[in-house]
């Protein structure tokens, strides 16, 4: 699995936390620094089950600059905003985990991150921290 994070965001360290305390392998992408194109953006989408408004961080001054709290969310204009949010990754929500069975899920929750987890073998019991 592999999960987009920023550094300096602290949902992003306690999904890693998390990730690190449940044993779970996984790699780690900075996705400021190496930021997916509009298609791989549209496929993370997809496996969300997401739209992109729906990850847009709207509260950041480049969302203002562009106008987009103001932009239409609709299947005409949802190329529009991955373009946007390709060109300037940090509007992307974060973090997010594409897990290895072909989920995907904006981790903010510790719920979130524990729901791509691989199942534990049988007779292991994943404790709730």
């Amino acid at each position: 699995m592999e999960i987009w994070i920023n550094p300096a965001c602290s949902k992003c360290r306690s999904a890693l936390s998390l990730l690190d305390a449940e044993g779970a392998g996984y790699t780690v992408r900075h996705y400021l620094e190496d930021p997916p194109g509009a298609e791989e953006l549209a496929g993370v989408l997809r496996r969300l089950g997401l739209e992109p408004w729906d990850v847009a961080r709207l509260g950041e001054p480049v969302a203002a600059e562009l106008g987009m709290e103001s932009w239409p969310r609709d299947r005409p204009s949802r190329e529009r905003w991955i373009e946007a949010m390709a060109a300037h990754p940090i509007l992307i929500q974060r973090p997010i985990i594409t897990a290895d069975d072909g989920t995907a899920v904006v981790a903010r929750s510790p719920e979130a991150v524990r729901s791509v987890l691989p199942a534990a073998p049988p007779g292991v019991r994943r404790e709730s921290h």
